[in-house]
């Protein structure tokens, strides 16, 4: 029997965690990993099925574990549900929308604070390096823009690198572990949550190319496993009502709650929110999840729209309508034709195949990039440093290539040309009545650059060649900068690639079609983000939402379900290429059509033997298999059973699944018998409650055991779940992969097809590694050949 936890970072991992993991797996290995392998029963196979419990997290290799979903139906658990009142129960729903509540609430106002700060730093930042301008002082412009960045990512790469080094990086990936059911450590704590808040304010204030919309997922998560837990690991609230709580199945709830609210906050799309964790994050849903995730994101809204509104009296500085992301086009008359499908369909092919170039380029940068983070914090830091210096010297020097343009002789003089850090018509080194169009969009924060190039009736505002320069240039800082030490987000770099390229071809199409090339901008972020995420049903709400114009719907699918279709037939999701890399052990939701080639019995015949407990076991025998072995769940066999008429005599039972942490609770409390004997209910609950089997009790090195306490018993029955999912032998590894996912499994137990008299009734146990094709194929190499074959 495996271990859940014993993961696997796979041939997808960063080359330059090998050493490391090589080391780390001679320590952490299974002892019964290397157990003599018996003769196949249909294929040749070379290996055992087992793996490495490590993975990358953040930006160190760690050592991860599995989450219990399931409900854990021992005597406990039945006899604390048949005692709850009402009003118990009631007190546990209304605690389950007040943190829901709570969710949205705080995520909303850390959004706005966050929008606020980055908005004042960078406006303030942007205003002084026109000055410098205005007065032709053009080196200390750049010294100060340049310094002034430096400074910023400095700040947010120190944070990541030495205090949390869970914080770089968007944290979707992770999340979609922890909610597929794997606890990726150190991704929710409050040092991450602050690191996390303080690193995206100064990453995007310091021009880099990355959003705060990833790091918004984060936040919003780390909010919601905070509150549910009652705070930080070593300042925990103990009310009786949180530890409602401290179970992995409801703090995956709040989390996804969490996950939904980061996207709203980060959109202002309530239901895009609720969609995109739907959609992308969440592997388990149901109704009433549906209602708490759609709650907290009302509730996001609510505070954004309070706080946009009081931020329009001029009372948040430079924080007034910039900040959030906000197309409104709801008065932008939207006509197209039946002609107007052949460059909509082009839009979209060209963001699937750009999207998974993207995805591949960007694979290839972060194996490079893990290369150097291995050499220690002094390269991560230099790296990120570079990368600023980088961007500093591109967003400053570039403008100067762009030639002085005109002011439309309609817009009034107000408007162009402008000298603030906002508006479409930025003078920036040209004379009086003229603008730069190339500085309107890389001297300005990456909100308003997008709603620049969003803007709609500016056919003539943009030349073909700043255009072009300001792609090829946000496609290769999309590539580097991504992967550095500080928090930052897919999205805004991949609107910004996607928006340049739909506004080249609403120039190129634009005798030929009535779509406006702001529009056509925003169909092509849409189908970048498609063919790179790979969303349709959540990217088409959030930008319906951001547009507001209900108009844009037909074509925005359509774009959006070429783009995907296109970027599926090259690569997987950019989040899945990430997971890969990271190591970290995520289940799909489709097994490999070769898995139903091999049964669950096959694969359980090239592990380990199983290791099974008696009802009523010695204490020096579960010490020892605690001690020898790192599996999470042991089955509990007893041993001639009364049998039922017609059953042979001495028949053996499988009464169910006990867990390595309750195992740990009764060796701390000393729950020990001096002879053996079952015990009665209220001797358990004198000494456990349901509230102690949720908690998770450390390692067996630090549980004290004396010699004679080694010759007592423990009378395993009581904490035993006796309702574990069990599945036949002869059942197909597809099948039983899909039940595993589905229902939030860690441990699937396998069951003889045939029960003979005193044979053993468990025949293995599959956990999450077990079920995974590359870990399948390595065991069972003529797999892969017949994969081939049918691949010709």
């Amino acid at each position: 029997m495996e271990d859940s936890n014993n993961q696997f970072a796979d041939a997808g991992a960063p080359a330059a965690t090998n050493d490391v993991e090589g080391q780390a797996q001679d320590e952490e290995r299974d002892p019964e990993s290397n157990s003599v392998l018996h003769q196949p029963l249909l294929l040749k196979r070379n290996t055992t099925l087992s793996s490495s419990p490590l993975a990358m997290v953040g930006a160190k290799v760690s050592y991860i574990e599995s989450l219990d979903y399931e409900i854990n139906e021992n005597d406990l658990f039945k006899h604390d549900w048949r005692s709850r009142s009402q009003v118990q129960v009631l007190q546990y729903v209304f605690l389950k929308w007040a943190l829901a509540f709570l969710v949205g609430l705080l995520t909303g106002i850390i959004a706005t604070l966050i929008n606020l700060a980055i908005e004042n730093i960078a406006g303030y930042k942007l205003l002084a390096v026109v000055n410098y301008i205005e007065k032709e002082r053009y080196l200390m412009g750049f010294l100060y823009f340049a310094g002034a960045n430096f400074f910023l990512t400095l700040v947010a790469a120190l944070l990541c690198v030495f205090f949390a080094p869970t914080a770089a990086g968007p944290g979707i990936p992770e999340i979609k572990a922890y909610l597929n059911g794997v606890d990726t450590p150190n991704m929710f704590g409050a040092t991450t949550l602050i690191v996390k808040i303080i690193g995206s304010i100064g990453a995007v204030s310091a021009g880099l190319d990355l959003g705060k919309e990833g790091p918004l997922v984060h936040i919003g998560s780390c909010i919601a496993s905070l509150l549910g837990q009652g705070g930080p690991d070593n300042y925990r609230i103990k009310w009786r009502w949180l530890r409602y709580f401290n179970n992995d199945r409801d703090r995956r709830d709040l989390i996804t709650c969490g996950s939904s609210s980061g996207v709203c906050a980060a959109f202002r799309s309530p239901v895009g929110g609720v969609l995109f964790a739907l959609e992308e994050v969440a592997t388990w849903w149901r109704s009433a999840l549906l209602w708490r995730t759609f709650f907290s994101t009302a509730v996001v809204v609510v505070v954004l729209r309070a706080f946009i509104e009081y931020c329009k009296s001029g009372n948040c500085g430079l924080f007034g309508q910039g900040g959030l992301i906000m197309f409104d086009v709801s008065g932008v008359s939207v006509r197209y034709h039946i002609v107007d499908i052949i460059p909509v369909a082009v839009i979209g092919v060209i963001g699937g195949i750009l999207g998974s170039l993207y995805n591949h380029l960007l694979h290839k940068v972060l194996r490079v990039y893990s290369l150097i983070n291995e050499k220690g914090k002094l390269h991560k830091l230099l790296l990120s440093l570079s990368v600023s210096i980088f961007t500093s010297i591109c967003l400053y020097g570039l403008p100067f290539l762009a030639s002085c343009r005109p002011c439309d002789p309609s817009i009034p003089e107000t408007s162009c040309p402008t000298t603030g850090r906002m508006g479409n018509f930025k003078q920036f080194n040209c004379p009086n009545g003229q603008y730069n169009d190339l500085a309107t969009l890389l001297l300005t924060t990456n909100d308003d650059a997008v709603r620049n190039i969003f803007s709609t009736n500016t056919v003539t505002e943009f030349h073909i060649f700043s255009l072009t320069i300001f792609f090829v240039l946000y496609c290769i800082l999309g590539l580097i900068t991504f992967g550095i030490a500080v928090p930052s987000g897919l999205f805004l770099p991949i609107i910004l690639m996607g928006s340049a390229y739909g506004r080249m071809l609403g120039m190129a199409m634009g005798p030929y079609t009535k779509i406006d090339q702001g529009l056509y901008s925003v169909l092509g972020a849409a189908s970048l983000m498609a063919g790179s995420m790979r969303m349709t049903v959540s990217l088409c709400v959030i930008f319906l939402e951001l547009t507001n114009n209900l108009l844009l719907l037909p074509i925005t699918m359509l774009v959006l379900l070429i783009s995907k279709t296109v970027g599926d037939c090259f690569n997987p999701s950019i989040y899945e290429i990430i997971l890969e890399l990271k190591g970290l052990p995520f289940l799909d939701a489709h097994p490999e059509p070769w898995m139903r080639n091999i049964t669950v019995g096959e694969l359980a015949d090239v592990k380990p033997p199983v290791v099974t407990l008696c009802g009523i076991e010695k204490v020096g025998r579960i010490v020892d298999v605690l001690k020898n072995t790192t599996h999470n769940g042991f089955p509990v066999v007893d041993e001639g059973i009364m049998p039922h008429v017609g059953s042979p005599t001495g028949a053996t039972e499988l009464h169910g699944l006990v867990l390595r942490a309750h195992l740990l609770l009764v060796l701390k409390r000393k729950w020990f018998l001096q002879e053996r004997r079952r015990t009665e209910e209220w001797e358990v609950r004198e000494k456990f409650t349901w509230v102690d089997l949720a908690e998770r009790w450390g390692k067996i090195d630090d549980v004290a055991v004396t010699k004679d306490e080694m010759e007592m018993y423990v009378d395993l029955h009581p904490i035993t779940n006796t309702t574990p999912y069990t599945v036949i032998e002869s059942m197909s590894a597809a099948k039983a992969m899909v039940l595993f996912r589905e229902v939030g499994l860690r441990h699937m137990i396998i069951i003889p097809k045939y029960q003979a008299s005193g044979a053993c009734p468990v025949v293995g146990i599959l956990t999450r590694q077990d079920l995974r094709a590359h870990n399948i194929l390595s065991a069972f190499p003529d797999l892969e050949k017949s994969k081939a074959k049918k691949g010709h």
